[in-house]
């Protein structure tokens, strides 16, 4: 376990509760409690090292105490997009305040904000250990490979791991539990990132969709799992995916609608959610589900 540390800060803009942000449970994190620090192990966008993060609030900011080497400061832009603080607050909750649904779900949870994947290279190994299993099942899995083959370190008093470097996935040949025929999607996944091909600012620079398709020359990726790491490898905070059914029950809810939207609806009601559409997406699913149950004011 590594005991090199480092602390930085990241300010904050408008309402922010790490609390919702580390218990939302999005990919391979599943936290049932909240002790004041939410505990982030991962490898640098550089994939040049891995580094264990302990990330506190206080008033307008986050602490960070960073374990590891690498650029201090990329880092702590990693860890911003990670847990979306690398936007504006108040322009969030100003867009909220404009649409009846959302300020609800704000109201709820004014603090609320997406919990993002590490990186576009962590997104897509979660998207094949992850693939036709429990998600239950692939965090154990990915939890069992970062314990044996990654890094770990001792996060206020806990060991959090980090998945191997791509350099270290390509030397594996079989993991426990995971079919052999995934092992060619984790070695293509590596070498892709080796290759600079799921650099997020590479990514970032294509239209999303152009990003989607490009992903999706990875084997065993397909549309769903390219908008996750795309959308939510990438942090941003202004694409509506419409590659999954979670969103549009939580829009039927919560809009009061007697029907599943499909695509042309879902794409005009959340053109109210500009510059947020990511973010509210989120927000309906992971907070609205609260309210669905409750009469409106």
């Amino acid at each position: 376990m590594s005991t090199t540390s480092r602390t930085t800060t990241l300010p904050l803009t408008g309402p922010y509760d790490l609390r919702e942000v580390a218990l939302m449970g999005f990919g391979h994190r599943d936290e049932a409690a909240f002790d004041g620090v939410m505990r982030l192990a991962f490898c640098t966008d550089a994939l040049d090292a891995q580094v264990g993060v302990e990330v506190r609030q206080h008033d307008g900011e986050l602490a960070l105490t960073v374990h590891g080497e690498g650029d201090l400061t990329a880092i702590t832009a990693q860890v911003a997009r990670v847990v979306s603080a690398d936007h504006d607050g108040l322009a969030w909750a100003a867009v909220c305040a404009a649409d009846p649904v959302l300020a609800r779900v704000h109201a709820e949870a004014p603090g609320f904000r997406p919990s993002n994947f590490y990186s576009p290279y962590e997104a897509a190994v979660w998207a094949v250990l992850s693939a036709r299993r429990a998600r239950r099942q692939g965090i154990a899995l990915r939890r069992r490979l970062s314990e044996q083959h990654g890094a770990v370190f001792a996060l206020a008093g806990r060991p959090e791991a980090a998945l191997p470097l791509p350099g270290q996935l390509l030397g594996l040949d079989a993991i426990p539990g995971l079919p052999a025929d995934r092992m060619p999607r984790l070695h293509a996944i590596a070498r892709a990132a080796l290759d600079g091909q799921l650099d997020v600012e590479r990514l970032a620079r294509m239209t999303p969709a152009e990003a989607m398709l490009d992903v999706q020359r990875l084997p065993g990726i397909g549309p769903f799992y390219a908008a996750l790491i795309v959308i939510r490898a990438c942090g941003l905070a202004d694409v509506l995916s419409t590659q999954e059914d979670h969103t549009r029950a939580a829009v039927q809810a919560l809009y009061g609608l007697d029907h599943r939207p499909g695509d042309a609806e879902l794409e005009r009601i959340a053109e109210a959610w500009r510059p947020f559409r990511t973010w509210a997406a989120v927000s309906l699913r992971a907070v609205g589900t609260r309210l669905i149950d409750q009469p409106a004011a």
